[in-house]
């Protein structure tokens, strides 16, 4: 026909204070997560890469999504003083952590880093 049936759109995991320890700390890949926030400007720039990685790394690292509006208790433990805040986990332990908009070459270059290490 004429139209062409939209793929469905890959869902990145969101992360919350109930489930985060069980998706982030304990994860035995590396992990990416993204605190935003809908109002957020940058995080609406930034999500459409989030999700390109989420779907591109899946099985080789898991990336997440916290919506710091959402989840007080984890944007109040991490410190999240400002959104976009990027966090890599690796086995269980923050190893790095951004603010602000991050281009995907360099997203990908640090996940394939963790990635490498095993």
């Amino acid at each position: 026909m004429f139209w062409r049936k939209k793929k469905p759109k890959f869902q990145t995991t969101q992360a919350t204070d109930a489930n985060f320890n069980e998706l982030v700390a304990q994860s035995e890949i590396p992990v990416l997560v993204d605190f935003y926030a809908n109002w957020c400007g940058p995080c609406k720039v930034l999500g459409p890469i989030i999700d390109e990685l989420a779907e591109e790394y899946d099985g080789k690292a898991l990336v997440v999504k916290v919506n710091t509006e959402n989840n007080p208790k984890l944007s109040q433990h991490f410190k999240i003083k400002s959104i976009p805040t990027i966090m890599f986990v690796n086995k269980g332990q923050v190893v790095e952590r951004y603010q602000g908009l991050l281009p995907k070459p360099n997203l990908e270059e640090i996940l394939d880093e963790y990635i490498a290490e095993g």
